[in-house]
């Protein structure tokens, strides 16, 4: 696996930085892809976004993680929703229009914000991702658990997959379940014992961040194959 720097074009003015985490043997037009989008308050460095993508490419598919236009200029806010949008587009099209990285099958993940925006898109019929992950979805605000952020989910026609901490405050699972058994499209919900909505366990788990990474790097390794 070898990592490669990248640079998206979001508009004629704008473009954004990214990595790609390239397989051994990498075959375009027939290798996998999986783009992954950060949340809110991190970027494509975050060490949960580096690890998952590297382990996807050791795997043998092609992942690329890129940042959002504010996090590129520094800034703490999130851009609006159509700018959001329109980089989430721009990075799917950069994998499935590229000269050398093109991929009949991408796969659209993201941690918290980043999975939504996604989610979102894929119910619009605007990303036609062969299935989700989402690493952490925000299901509702912190302390509203009145106000659910799953209609949509039931739009989306591709697999699913998701990752949610027993500790989550985005993200209670007594409400997750009973969504993800809904869903028209065979979804998947995997539970990280502990896990906060970073999957940061307390330290009485003993269990270190990389062997948190590496458990869910594994599982959607192993789901996708069921699933693409």
């Amino acid at each position: 696996m070898r990592s490669v720097d990248v640079t998206i074009p979001v508009s004629a003015d704008e473009s954004v930085s990214g990595v790609l985490a390239v397989p051994e043997g990498f075959e375009a037009g027939r290798t996998a892809a999986v783009i992954v989008a950060h949340g809110a308050g991190n970027d494509m460095h975050t060490p949960l976004l580096v690890r998952f993508t590297e382990g996807l490419g050791r795997a043998g598919l092609l992942g690329l993680r890129f940042n959002f236009p504010y996090m590129e200029k520094g800034r703490k806010a999130p851009d609006p929703p159509d700018k959001l949008n329109r980089t989430w587009e721009a990075a799917f099209e950069f994998i499935r229009n590229h000269p050398q990285f093109a991929s009949p099958r991408i796969v659209a993940a993201g941690k918290s914000m980043g999975g939504r925006i996604a989610s979102q898109m894929a119910a619009e019929g605007r990303l036609a991702a062969k299935a989700l992950v989402f690493l952490g979805y925000p299901l509702h605000p912190p302390g509203r658990k009145d106000q659910l952020r799953d209609a949509h989910l039931h739009e989306i026609e591709a697999p699913m997959l998701f990752f949610a901490g027993t500790r989550d405050a985005l993200c209670d699972l007594a409400l997750l379940k009973p969504v993800v058994s809904r869903l028209k499209t065979p979804a998947v919900l995997e539970v990280v014992d502990g896990g906060d909505h970073s999957f940061v366990l307390p330290k009485s788990a003993r269990v270190s961040e990389e062997e948190v990474y590496s458990d869910i790097t594994k599982r959607t390794i192993a789901w996708l194959r069921q699933a693409i």
